[in-house]
């Protein structure tokens, strides 16, 4: 699947569909939450942050990886699992996103662009 960047909005049914080509109930996004958009539709994580970068001029420190699941709500609609979030010189030691402010800033990105 051709990787998507997503820079105004994109409707739950378009990652509902994206989703079924893919993974099956979710989508893999690299957020960029300097420059507020997103990547959608590669096959790793590391494939949508490298888009960003090399289309976007997005910066690797500022781009993290989540998990979207599209039949979710709430808190369980992102899922903050991704090997581009190891981090150590920035004090992420995990897969995860340790900062709440990264997740409160993830979250505002994709809250922006995820059209209910």
């Amino acid at each position: 699947m051709e990787i998507r960047i997503v820079k105004d909005s994109i409707s739950r049914k378009e990652l509902a569909d994206m989703a079924r080509g893919q993974f099956g109930d979710f989508v893999k996004a690299a957020v960029d939450i300097e420059q507020g958009i997103m990547a959608l539709g590669g096959e790793l994580h590391m494939d949508e942050a490298v888009t960003l970068v090399e289309r976007e001029g997005s910066k690797h420190e500022r781009v993290w990886g989540v998990n979207l699941y599209c039949d979710k709500t709430g808190e369980e609609f992102i899922e903050f699992d991704s090997m581009i979030n190891l981090k150590p010189a920035l004090g992420n030691r995990s897969r995860g996103v340790e900062s709440e402010e990264v997740r409160v800033n993830i979250r505002e990105v994709i809250n922006k662009l995820v059209a209910s």
